[in-house]
């Protein structure tokens, strides 16, 4: 209603303008194509109006205004989703782009599906910050971004277990490649492990787009083949694996590309980045070196500056780094698992398949057949070694062809352009089976689980990154394939968004208005599902012997011409035709379609590599070699492998729920800031957005069926039961849209399902949220109240048995003490009890230890006596009978003759003499040796009694000392033992002059005991300095000079050495130590009777003393 009266009041002539209105400028001319554009008035006087429009030129209107009108106010400032547009035209859609991408927003919704306008430039649009921002979020919660699709992609297939996809199309140059790395960033962030296989998926990249990859016209990294990515996940959402397959990857830009195009990135960024010594290994130099990387002769000095500055050969692709880039391909390699040799085998591939571009051929005559040669054979050479091959084998290869027929073999030379065309066989082989190979590489690495029942509960998201439609001023076979896989997309756009939507609309009977679409079925059906469709003419014309590419295009004329979407040569020897794509009409020039559909390698270039002795080239031709035979085996053509492919694409999309991403390019030359209407208008156009935007805004694109739909909203309506419990599930239904959105809402019941709109999906989902929000608190609250009651009773459980214990802990304690204290009371009353017996009878057993004791002295005193009257007795016989034969004597010289009498005098004076004076040399050794046992016995004595002092029986007998009571028994003293002595006491006992038992760090001069010889204490002393020596204290003595020498001196003779400052002369030792043995020879056996008797007499006269001494005290 609004809308009709604002078009009513905006279309009427007599409207009014004034200063600062938007309004739209109306195209004159009305010329096809034309775009109305928008407009702000800055001058409205005198009948004419001043407008700028949005390309900043002045206009000047005048009355009346028939080609202006007004703009509604949601185009003024544009509308993150153009479903809410009022001007709901091609001009309202583009100036809503226009407005948000001056604005950097280059993300714009159109329902569910993304509108992206590449800024050609890098925005802050990516950061982590993004990533948490847009995580578990809703699209329309916040502005447009990659970022939404990607996490609601996440969320569906984690809320509805079914695998999710995303679409990203678009022509060449629009950014498809840069959102699908987006949207594999966010899914290895949001995942939220860090693991190895997210950044091995990533790492995945780099590598397929330098081999993959490539400079075009539109495009500075134009995908050259098709991907689909299929992240798998497990139901917790953790990426578990991938695996990427590819799509008709371009070949012939390996031997042929156009004006400011470059071939493949890897081979500029192995060459920039090389070290100097692999370049040398391998034979490489600059790119200007190699044909087909330098095939643009107008930008050749320019790509050899870049090469100079370290860019590789930049042939104008500003932005590319080919140097930085080729470590980051090394790296990528690395942790996907790719080993050095195979790294190096790769390198070796690709310097092959450059020297290979260099060889040259020049015509010459061979038995009158026109034949080949080679101009140079050094890149021959080369080549051959990488490629291990013969080098003459492999010229043969390239020049002459092998025929085999019944079994003869028959070889021919080739024509120049037979020639070529088997170099460039060559080279798309090698590089093609090469880049299968590493794509198997990769996927062999980030596919784990390659077994069912290891894919048992994942899902999957898959990404599809595939060549955008194209339209070159020449177009060859391969943009024919790129085309028709781009309308397979559009088909599927359009089947999903248009047909089985409004298919269900029919089916389900709501009330809906058809609305018409551009179908492109007709064209799908004209390329590949008609009986002489264009594809099966292409595989028929390849395969038969005499097909060329004039009698293909004959055959497509012949049945296509009248097809609408067909477009006939304009002459006979016109090559073109054209077909009416989806996105334009496309001319393809039909010139070398059959030879690039056969896609053969010669048979002779595979006998070549079976003999090769690069292991690795074997290995990537391994399928190959196994089908050589001796006759060949027709295969596929590559349209068939490319359409097979293609339906194992459309299937597996078919499988999942789709999320579509469509890429705008703004303009054609590659520039940010400038946004070429024209282009974009064309691209919207085929793109149908006009028409998905109608579909979206008056569309139901979120259905449910009825049990669904209770199970998932019943909590917002409390009171309906779950679906299998409730009886009418269109009354449940309605109770909840009412309850929700209100009766009045635009919302359908079908036949078995409930259709509504996006935002009412949202509201709905948030009405569900925030009542189970609710009813969590609730939930919460009561388990909350129910845990912590049980956890009081546990605790006050506890802290009863707790206390019962400590209070049994408390009462054994106490019962403990009063046990000990009773304990104690019996110890001491048992003890004194004891104490009073033992006192009792030790009174009485040292009574009658003491009258024993008292008998045993007087006993022993009594025997002692006797035995002094013995000795004195036979002592005073001795006496008298040695003086009795002295008078004898003196009686027997007084009977000699005088003469003789005063001799004989003389001489028993003499013998009287010496025999006195040995009495006193013997009685002088005896006191020694007894004053020497006194202080031993003094000393022993100290030591017995110290030790003895807490015996029983010595306090008795000190108790018994202090009453005056002698009641010890004597004992006869018995010869000391030393074995009993400590060293310490030994010392004490023993040790001469000042010496202690301390060692000491000196001479001495006197021994540490005593010795009676001379020899004896120079002995002593001379072991003493030897001891002093052998500890280090006294230096050593000087060597002897003669070693060898024999020793002949005498012992003496060393120890007067050692202890030489003592005596002048080793004469006087030797005498003294002589003299003194003769005279102890001389006198032991007159001493020995005398010392008996004496000792004797000595230890009487002692024990006598000792018996005195007592009695005394």
């Amino acid at each position: 209603m609004y809308q009709r009266s604002f078009d009513h009041w905006v279309s009427s002539s007599s409207a009014k303008y004034s200063e600062g209105d938007h309004v739209w400028l109306l195209d004159k001319t009305k010329r096809q194509g034309d775009v109305p554009i928008g407009a702000v008035v800055k001058l409205s006087d005198s009948g004419q109006v001043k407008v700028t429009d949005d390309s900043g030129k002045d206009h000047w209107l005048k009355t009346p205004l028939t080609n202006i009108r007004i703009m509604h106010p949601t185009s003024v400032n544009g509308v993150q989703d153009m479903i809410r547009l009022g001007d709901l035209n091609e001009h309202g859609i583009l100036r809503n782009l226009l407005i948000r991408y001056n604005d950097d927003m280059i993300y714009t919704y159109t329902g569910s599906i993304l509108v992206a306008v590449n800024p050609y430039r890098d925005l802050p649009l990516y950061e982590k910050d993004s990533i948490d921002r847009y995580t578990d979020r809703k699209i329309g919660d916040l502005p447009p971004h990659i970022f939404a699709i990607a996490d609601n992609a996440y969320a569906n297939m984690l809320k509805n277990k079914s695998n999710q996809c995303v679409i990203v199309s678009g022509e060449s140059g629009a950014g498809k490649t840069e959102s699908t790395k987006h949207v594999m960033q966010y899914l290895a962030a949001t995942s939220g492990q860090r693991s190895w296989i997210e950044q091995q998926i990533l790492e995945a990249n780099p590598i397929l787009e330098a081999f993959g990859n490539a400079k075009t016209i539109r495009n500075d990294n134009s995908s050259r083949f098709g991907k689909f990515i299929e992240i798998r996940f497990s139901s917790s959402g953790i990426i578990q694996s991938a695996k990427i397959d590819q799509y008709l990857l371009e070949k012939s830009r390996l031997v042929y590309q156009s004006p400011d195009e470059r071939n493949y990135h890897i081979f500029y960024c192995m060459l920039a980045g090389m070290t100097r010594e692999w370049k040398v290994k391998l034979g490489l130099g600059q790119p200007s070196e190699y044909i087909n990387l330098t095939q643009d002769n107008i930008n050749r000095a320019e790509s050899n500056s870049c090469f100079a500055r370290g860019l590789g050969s930049c042939l104008q692709c500003a932005g590319r780094n080919d140097k930085a880039e080729w470590t980051e391909i090394l790296n990528g390699m690395k942790v996907l698992d790719f080993s050095n040799n195979e790294i190096y085998e790769i390198q070796r591939l690709l310097a092959a398949i450059l020297h290979t571009g260099n060889l040259r051929f020049k015509e010459t005559l061979i038995n009158n057949l026109d034949a080949v040669e080679f101009v140079h054979t050094s890149e021959l050479k080369m080549t051959s070694e990488l490629f291990g091959v013969n080098d003459q084998a492999f010229a043969r290869a390239l020049t002459q062809k092998t025929l085999r027929t019944r079994g003869e073999v028959v070889t021919s030379p080739m024509s120049l352009n037979q020639a070529n065309d088997v170099k460039d066989a060559c080279i798309k082989g090698v590089y093609g089976h090469l880049f299968v190979w590493i794509v198997d590489k990769i996927n062999s690495a980030i596919n784990r689980d390659t077994k069912k029942k290891d894919r048992k509960g994942f899902h999957s998201i898959g990404l599809l990154d595939i060549f955008g439609f194209e339209n070159f001023d020449h177009n060859s076979f391969e943009q024919l394939c790129i085309n028709f896989a781009n309308e397979n997309l559009q088909q599927f756009f359009v089947r999903h968004v248009f047909k089985l939507e409004q298919e269900e609309y029919n089916i389900e009977a709501i009330s809906w208005q058809h609305i018409s679409f551009k179908d492109n079925q007709d064209v799908l059906n004209m390329m590949s599902a008609e009986q002489m469709n264009i594809f099966a003419l292409i595989n028929e014309e390849a395969v038969f012997p005499r097909g060329t590419d004039r009698t293909l295009l004959d055959k497509l004329t012949h049945h296509h011409a009248a097809n609408k979407l067909f477009i006939r040569p304009k002459t006979d020897r016109d090559e073109n035709f054209g077909i009416e794509h989806f996105a334009g009409t496309v001319q393809y020039s039909v010139k070398g379609f059959l030879a690039r559909n056969k896609d053969t390698f010669h048979m002779d270039l595979l006998q070549l590599i079976k003999t090769s002795k690069n292991n690795f080239l074997k290995m990537i031709f391994h399928n190959d070699l196994k089908e050589i035979k001796v006759t060949q085996k027709r295969t596929n053509t590559l349209v068939v492998q490319f359409k097979q492919s293609l339906d194992s694409l459309m299937r597996t999309l078919s499988k999942c729920q789709p999320f579509f991403v469509r890429c705008i390019k703004p303009n054609a030359l590659k520039v940010s800031k400038k946004f070429n209407r024209g282009l974009v208008a064309r691209q919207l156009r085929y793109s149908g957005m006009m028409e998905t935007i109608k579909i979206r805004r008056a569309g139901y694109p979120i259905r449910y069926t009825f049990s669904e739909f209770i199970n998932r909203f019943r909590v917002i309506s409390p009171g309906i039961l779950p679906a299998d419990r409730e009886k009418n599930h269109i009354d449940g239904c309605k109770k909840i849209l009412e309850r929700a959105l209100g009766s009045n809402s635009d919302w359908q019941i079908g036949k078995t399902k409930i259709f509504i709109k996006d935002s009412h999906d949202a509201l709905l989902d948030s009405f569900r949220e925030s009542m189970l929000t609710k009813s969590a608190v609730i939930i919460q609250r009561a388990v909350r109240g129910w845990f912590w009651r049980l956890q009081f009773l546990r605790k006050r459980k506890a802290v009863i048995i707790l206390q019962s214990w400590w209070r049994t802990i408390q009462a054994k304690r106490r019962f403990d003490l009063i046990k000990i204290g009773l304990a104690r009371l019996q110890a001491v009353w048992r003890g004194r009890k004891l104490a009073f017996d033992y006192r009792f009878a030790r009174k009485r057993i040292v009574l009658l230890q003491s009258r024993c004791r008292g008998y045993m002295v007087r006993r022993e005193i009594c025997h002692r006596l006797w035995a002094i009257v013995t000795i004195q007795s036979y002592t005073r016989g001795f006496i008298a009978r040695r003086e009795l034969r002295h008078l004898r004597k003196i009686k027997r010289v007084k009977k000699l003759p005088k003469s003789q009498q005063k001799a004989a005098l003389l001489q028993l004076e003499e013998e009287e003499t010496d025999y006195r004076k040995k009495l006193r040399e013997n009685n002088k050794i005896v006191s020694d040796a007894e004053r020497r046992k006194r202080m031993s016995v003094s000393s022993t004595d100290d030591s017995a009694m110290v030790d003895k002092m807490f015996g029983y029986l010595e306090l008795e007998e000190t108790a018994s000392n202090i009453d005056g009571f002698d009641t010890s028994i004597p004992k006869l003293e018995e010869e000391d033992d030393i074995s009993e002595y400590t060293f310490s006491k030994f010392a004490a006992t023993y040790f001469q002059s000042t010496h202690v038992i301390h060692h000491v760090r000196k001479e001495i001069k006197i021994p540490l005991l005593l010795h009676e010889n001379d020899g004896d204490k120079m002995a002593a002393l001379a072991v003493w300095l030897t001891i002093l020596r052998f500890m280090g204290d006294l230096p050593e003595p000087k060597p002897k000079e003669d070693i060898n020498k024999m020793d002949t001196k005498p012992v003496m003779t060393k120890i007067y050495d050692t202890l030489g400052r003592t005596y002048k002369s080793k004469k006087q030792i030797e005498d003294k130590f002589n003299t003194k043995s003769k005279r102890r020879l001389a006198s032991t056996k007159k001493e020995v009777d005398l010392n008996d008797f004496e000792e004797t007499v000595e230890t009487n006269r002692r024990s006598c003393r000792q018996t005195e001494k007592r009695r005394r005290l």
